[in-house]
Parts: structure tokens; C-alpha cells; sequence
């Protein structure tokens, strides 16, 4: 047996064992299903129905597409592979295709790890600047800007539900809806706090700070699932919205505050012309919290989707960035880290997200 035969039949070891994880038998039924869906009468009427389920349906293709196609190539590198033996330039080939399938089945496996009732949900992030005035100010904006461009790169949408700019620069809070498939399984890993070392571009004497945000990522909730809320606990408070904004955005007050009386939770809406519209997107917030409440409360069942459920609380960082004396980013829970500062704060943060769902949450403590 040769050592190519030998590794592509460990591929095929581990996309069998794959296969119970991502739960190929009910997808392809799922598929089935959807399918003949499409084929009734009726099935376009409802437009956003039919929209959803076609994302749905986009979604299921593309974990069974790549594990049947996988299946497929190891069979046929197997035979090449029985046959190559002297024939370098086969080898060769062999080689590559090894490369590319094991590319494949490590996204697999990630996708084996976003399969938690929520992962696949869109993703509510909220970014808080720390104690500090303008430099966590500056700081938080900077976060903003490295999961927007993220999202660009994922292909999500990214829209800003609420923001507050800072006094001088940047911002002292902002909530950000990230829109596609599995965007809350990916951003769940960015829960914490973040921690910034550099020389400060507001301080003239040119001296070194330590800047401090916290991130919170909770999943959107579907509108199918009951979250009780009495319109009799609900203060809701319309006002003027404030900072950039177009036409319309800043001369009427459309931007609403609801706080949730009993539990004292407030969430803000101000980036829709309509007022209704913003109430809407508030309460859509609104009810993601509770959820939250509701399932850590009675069985935690929230915390272990999300992982490890860290405090917010400064000297507690998930991560550090340090920009000076020298440069690199570093999870603490993971150990991954990398000197491309820069890459990493325009976006490129998938190594630390992947680390994250490789890594055990007994191993994460560890690590801290």
C-alpha cells in the first residue's frame, strides 16, 4: 500500500465519520422535501416565504453537494492511486487532488461544529467601548470596521441597528445585524473582550495606551419561537436620530427606545426612516434578549451553544491586539495568534474563529 493510498483512505476514514455529525440522512430528506414544495401549486404566492426557503434550501446542498462530491473523489483517487505507482506525473496529480479534498473535509468538519439549534441564525452583535474616553472610543469603531469588512467577505449583510458616535472619535456603542447562513455559529467565538496596545494617535506626547471593548453576539430569534412580552411592561420612547445620517434620518423623531421594565433591558433603533420600522427591528432585539434570559435561567441551554459563557469584564480579554512595540494579535483562549496586525483588523479574523470551534472549552480554560 502506498503512502498516497494510505492517506486518501484516512480521508475517507474521516468524511464516514462526518457523515452521523451532519446529519446527511435528514438533509437529504429535507431536500426531498423542499423540493416538492417547489413543485406545488402556490409555492411562489408568498414571496419571503418562498425566498427563505430557498436559502434554506441552498444551505442544505451545500454541506450534502461537497460530502457526496468528496465521496466520489476519493473512490476515484483510490483507483488512480492503485495504478501510479513509477508514474511521477500521476503522483503528482494524486498529490494535489489530496490537498484539495483535505481542504474540503476540514470545512466540513467546521460544519459539523456550527450544528447547534442557533448556530445557523443571524447574529446580533453589539460592540461597548471601555473605560478610556476617546482612545476605547476610537477602538470600538476600529472593531466595527474589522467585522463589517468580514461580512463583506462572508457575503452577509451588515447593518447598523443603533449607534452612538463619540464625544470626539469614534464610538461609544453600537449593534450591528449580521445577515447569512451560520453568521451567529461564527461570531459566538467573538464573545468577550477585546484589548488594543498601541501609541495613541490622540495623545501628542506619542505614548502607549491600552484600550479595552466588549463585544456581545446573541442569535436573532425566528418569529416561531414564543417569547411571552406584556405591551404593559414596555416603555417606549421615540427621539431624534443622532449622527450621519441622510434625508429624513435626522429631522423627524423615527428613532425609537424600548426598555423592557421588568428586567430593565433597553435596546434603541434608529437606522430606518420609518418609525415603525425601527420599533419593529427593537423589538425583534428586544425578543432576542429575552430568549437569552429565558433559556440561561431554566437550562443554560443558550451558554453551551454559545460555548463557554465568558463575563464581560475589563482584564478578563478573549484577545489582544498590539500594535506597539511590535506587532500581533493573540486569542487567550486558543493560542492562536499571527503578526499580520493589520490583516487581522481589516477582516481577516477566520483563523481565531476556526480555533475557537476546533478547540474544547476545557482546553479554552486552560489556556487563559
Amino acid at each position: 500500500m502506498t503512502d498516497q493510498f494510505r492517506r486518501l483512505i484516512d480521508l475517507e476514514n474521516r468524511l464516514n465519520n462526518l457523515k452521523g455529525y451532519l446529519d446527511l440522512d435528514a438533509k437529504q430528506k429535507a431536500i426531498a422535501d423542499i423540493q416538492e414544495q417547489m413543485a406545488g401549486a402556490g409555492f411562489w404566492d408568498n414571496q419571503e416565504n418562498a425566498n427563505r426557503t430557498m436559502q434554506e434550501l441552498k444551505n442544505l446542498k451545500n454541506i450534502v453537494g461537497p460530502f457526496s462530491d468528496c465521496l466520489k473523489r476519493i473512490g476515484e483517487a483510490k483507483e488512480f492511486a492503485a495504478m501510479a505507482q513509477g508514474d511521477e506525473s500521476m503522483q503528482g496529480q494524486i498529490e494535489e487532488e489530496i490537498k484539495a479534498l483535505t481542504v474540503t473535509i476540514e470545512h466540513l468538519e467546521l460544519q459539523a461544529m456550527l450544528s447547534g439549534p442557533f448556530d445557523a441564525n443571524n447574529a446580533l452583535l453589539s460592540i461597548n467601548a471601555g473605560a478610556g474616553g476617546t482612545e476605547s472610543c476610537d477602538w470600538a469603531s476600529m472593531l466595527m470596521r474589522m467585522y463589517s469588512r468580514w461580512a463583506d467577505e462572508k457575503g452577509y449583510t451588515c447593518e447598523v441597528i443603533d449607534i452612538l458616535h463619540g464625544d470626539e472619535a469614534g464610538i461609544k456603542n453600537v449593534t450591528l445585524r449580521m445577515a447569512g447562513d451560520k453568521a451567529y455559529g461564527y461570531l459566538k467565538s467573538e464573545k468577550g473582550v477585546h484589548r488594543l496596545v498601541r501609541i495613541s494617535p490622540f495623545d501628542a506626547n506619542k505614548r502607549r495606551h491600552t484600550s479595552f471593548a466588549s463585544v456581545e453576539v446573541i442569535p436573532e430569534i425566528e418569529d416561531d419561537i414564543q417569547v411571552e412580552i406584556d405591551p404593559g411592561q414596555l416603555r417606549i420612547d421615540v427621539y431624534r436620530s443622532s449622527g450621519p445620517g441622510g434625508q429624513g434620518v435626522n429631522t423627524t423623531d423615527s428613532a425609537v427606545r424600548i426598555t423592557h421594565l421588568p428586567t430593565g433591558i433597553v435596546v434603541q433603533c434608529q437606522n430606518q426612516r420609518s418609525q415603525l420600522q425601527n420599533k419593529a427591528q427593537a423589538m425583534r432585539v428586544l425578543r432576542a434578549k429575552l430568549y437569552e434570559i429565558k433559556a440561561s435561567q431554566h437550562q443554560e441551554r443558550l451558554n453551551k451553544e454559545a460555548g463557554d459563557k465568558q463575563k464581560i469584564e475589563w482584564g478578563s480579554q478573549i484577545r489582544s491586539y498590539v500594535l506597539h512595540p511590535y506587532l500581533m494579535v493573540k486569542d487567550h483562549r486558543t493560542g492562536v495568534e499571527t503578526g499580520n496586525a493589520p490583516k487581522v483588523l481589516d477582516g481577516d479574523i477566520d483563523a481565531f474563529i476556526e480555533g475557537y470551534l476546533r478547540t474544547k472549552p476545557e482546553d479554552r480554560d486552560k489556556k487563559r
